[in-house]
């Protein structure tokens, strides 16, 4: 649980706000989605299996980056993306706004998302704004509710974890593979994870706090006494 995330407010948002955008896009009325961004970063990811020797899994070298910004789309499961190797901002937020746009065109578009500043940037509101497409502001401290973490940790479980992919290229193609299989081959295990059941902290939190060291008295050596 993030330490100054607020169980109160989440809870009062996935009942206010979320549980009733889900109803509606399960009915067809809107179009809604799940937004993220994930750095994948091609090297080692830990696997673990029971075996009886053990087995080294080769790592590929340096430390490239392969960013992938989503929008989940919480009825079909279909996943639009933006990618680069370089970074995601602002202009990324907005491109993929407009991939949406393309995709879904005269629906009722609202995208879930975190506050990172390149999201809720005015450059980015405005733009929505401008285009009829609703931003859905997720509580500070809340990936929690955010569906489409699911999807990343599933995508390094499925085709990342204990594998060896010696290039870059092929590291990219490995993820967008699997994610382009979301809605058709992996539909069956995205409708078990992406679901309208949250991870909620609404239960008793137990802090344990470390007592402060007091400082030892040092003992003070008895004095000889004259003879």
């Amino acid at each position: 649980m993030p330490a100054k995330a607020d169980p109160k407010v989440q809870s009062d948002f996935v009942k206010k706000i979320l549980n009733p955008l889900i109803t509606r896009a399960k009915k067809g009325k809107i179009q809604l989605f799940f937004v993220d961004a994930s750095h994948f970063v091609q090297g080692g990811f830990i696997g673990q299996l029971w075996c009886r020797v053990r087995i080294f899994v080769k790592a590929a070298s340096g430390r490239k980056r392969y960013n992938v910004l989503g929008a989940l789309n919480f009825a079909s499961k279909k996943m639009t993306t933006i990618t680069n190797d370089a970074y995601i901002t602002s202009t990324q937020i907005i491109m993929l706004i407009d991939k949406l746009l393309v995709e879904y065109p005269g629906q009722v578009i609202k995208l879930v998302m975190d506050n990172a500043s390149y999201q809720r940037c005015k450059l980015v509101t405005l733009y929505a704004e401008s285009v009829g497409v609703e931003l859905v502001f997720l509580p500070s401290y809340s990936p929690n509710l955010n569906l489409i973490e699911r999807v990343w940790k599933f995508v390094k479980a499925e085709v990342l974890n204990a594998a060896y992919i010696s290039t870059f290229d092929e590291f990219k193609a490995i993820i967008d593979d699997c994610l382009g299989k979301l809605e058709t081959v992996h539909f069956d295990r995205m409708n078990t994870l992406i679901t309208g059941k949250f991870q909620m902290f609404d239960v008793p939190v137990w802090e344990t706090k470390q007592e402060p060291k007091t400082k030892q008295q040092t003992r003070r050596k008895p004095s000889k006494s004259a003879a």
